[in-house]
């Protein structure tokens, strides 16, 4: 925060008026020197915030090595299903109305009728057969 009020100060004296005498050579020097002296605060501005980032990355990565030495699962095990409410209604009308499953609905109608998309469907009707298989 302080160093943004700095370059916002230099930024503000950067246009020092001339007075159309001699100093104005001086002060064309003090301008350039402010100006550049806000690039170099807004160059380590965005210097430290990388910074930053990076070390936030890498405290996370740390952490999450702990966490898996630790014996935690980090994110969902892999294979695992995640039920809803709608999946298992979409489950039941695709059996109860699909013609694979004895219904008298194409896929299309079916799809339809269950308010999933396409891919959606197919994916069901595949756990569904399987399931009917195994």
């Amino acid at each position: 925060m302080c160093l943004i009020r700095s370059v916002n100060i230099l930024l503000f004296l950067h246009n020092i008026p001339t007075t159309g005498t001699d100093i104005d050579c001086i002060l064309e020097g003090i301008n350039k020197y402010l100006l550049l002296l806000a690039k170099e605060q807004i160059r380590l501005a965005f210097e430290q915030s990388e910074k930053e980032v990076q070390d936030l990355r890498q405290r996370t990565k740390e952490g999450m090595q702990t966490a898996r030495l630790s014996g935690k699962q980090i994110g969902q095990a892999s294979g695992t299903k995640f039920v809803t409410k709608k999946s298992i209604a979409a489950k039941e009308i695709i059996l109860k109305h699909n013609k694979t499953f004895g219904g008298s609905l194409n896929d299309l109608e079916t799809i339809t009728q269950a308010g999933i998309t396409r891919k959606t469907f197919y994916k069901y009707k595949k756990e569904l057969l399987s399931k009917m298989a195994g």
